[in-house]
């Protein structure tokens, strides 16, 4: 009778082992994705600080592709603050994601620790 039981923790056991290395994995695809938007983040604020210093009237030129299109200085402008405001809120889901996340990998590791010391206090009662 004690056999089945073992085999059922350890299947359980294997089951959350495997369910903790892929939320891991997720984590650290969700942590460089974060990553790369924080920089895209800064080059865009870098952008926007570097042409809030150009005249009006100045002639700028979006990359499209292989090409440069003549594109309005306010045009520009408005352009990267769309962009800055979609990464943001892109960079907020990602945050959010990597929350519930860790809140799994967290269960995850206290229903490996609790079906270990489960484990154990039947162990103990056996041998008792």
């Amino acid at each position: 009778m004690a056999k089945p039981v073992d085999l059922e923790l350890k299947k359980a056991f294997v089951e959350l082992q495997v369910k903790m290395v892929e939320t891991s994995k997720k984590i650290q695809v969700i942590d460089s994705q974060i990553g790369v938007l924080k920089r895209v983040l800064q080059h865009v604020d870098i952008t926007q600080r570097e042409i809030s210093t150009l005249p009006p009237g100045t002639k700028t030129y979006e990359s499209i592709g292989r090409m440069f299109l003549l594109t309005d200085l306010d045009e520009v402008k408005s352009n990267l603050k769309t962009r800055e405001s979609q990464l943001t809120t892109r960079n907020t889901e990602l945050e959010k994601s990597k929350q519930y996340l860790e809140k799994n990998l967290k269960e995850s590791q206290d229903n490996i620790r609790e079906m270990v010391q489960q484990r154990k206090e039947q162990s103990e009662a056996k041998s008792n």
